[in-house]
């Protein structure tokens, strides 16, 4: 009896995990909303061609972000730090392909040395590095680009050219539409700089990898967002510095479209635009 007892309730948990099993085969992929950052971490010296300079950080998140990097007397070409949007404080929180998402701040680069700074989307094979709204110290230029980011620069289509020590708006928007062909994911580029705002207008992403396991059509699964600073090497001057500071950091979620599973192109949208 006991014997034929167990035999059932072995019968109906079967039952119940098939069941559960088919559900989950019909759940589209991506029904998590995309995410809702609420700190700020850093990391810090991604390259690190001038181990012996001094650092020193702000994370007031989101009032202030700041990343100082001092002595950058060495022979190389830069150093560069990163931060990042979390949801716990600790780790960097992952964005996916079908994540909208918009978010930007009021930068200000500032020091003795040169370098750039910005905003940053970053593809899943280059987490720290690449897809960058850009703003170089050098010669002023403000320009987007890597990674999986359309390329539009600002200095050439509308003139802007930065001057180290004032302060620039620059903010991203991304959409991931349907995440196909005829309904690519986009990208939006703004600068406020001197009193004028200057936008790129919607730009498509293209299709990338077909056989990319992280998806197309966008910015793709596991990707990073945040900002970056890479301060140039001054080998020789003991006083060479320069600062970033992120100012006013906004983040907002515009939703997360579900996926069907198998398909990037079969998409029922979340959010409206």
């Amino acid at each position: 009896m006991r014997m034929a007892n167990k035999n059932r309730i072995g019968a109906a948990l079967a039952a119940v995990i098939a069941v559960f099993v088919m559900f989950l085969a019909i759940v589209p992929e991506s029904a998590a909303v995309s995410p809702q950052p609420n700190s700020a971490v850093f990391r810090l010296r991604v390259f690190n061609d001038c181990p012996s300079s001094v650092l020193n950080t702000v994370n007031n998140y989101p009032g202030q972000l700041s990343i100082d990097d001092a002595r950058l007397s060495c022979a190389g070409f830069a150093n560069l730090h990163v931060w990042r949007f979390s949801v716990d404080g600790v780790n960097p929180v992952p964005f996916n392909n079908n994540d909208g998402f918009s978010f930007g701040a009021n930068l200000v680069i500032s020091g003795t040395s040169e370098g750039e700074s910005g905003l940053q989307i970053c593809p899943w094979f280059s987490q720290d590095v690449d897809g960058r709204l850009n703003v170089r110290t050098t010669d002023g230029e403000v320009a987007c680009f890597g990674g999986r980011l359309p390329f539009y620069s600002f200095t050439a289509q509308h003139g802007v050219v930065y001057t180290k020590g004032t302060t620039i708006g620059v903010a991203m928007k991304y959409l991931p539409n349907g995440l196909s062909m005829t309904d690519p994911g986009t990208i939006e580029y703004t600068v406020t700089y001197n009193g004028q705002t200057f936008n790129s207008g919607v730009l498509a992403f293209d299709e990338g990898n077909p056989n990319e396991p992280f998806g197309t059509w966008g910015i793709l699964n596991d990707a990073r967002v945040g900002a970056h600073f890479q301060p140039f090497l001054q080998n020789g001057n003991p006083n060479a510095n320069l600062r970033a500071t992120w100012n006013d950091i906004v983040y907002e979620d515009l939703g997360t479209v579900a996926v069907e599973p198998s398909t990037w192109g079969g998409i029922k949208a979340t959010y409206s635009r």
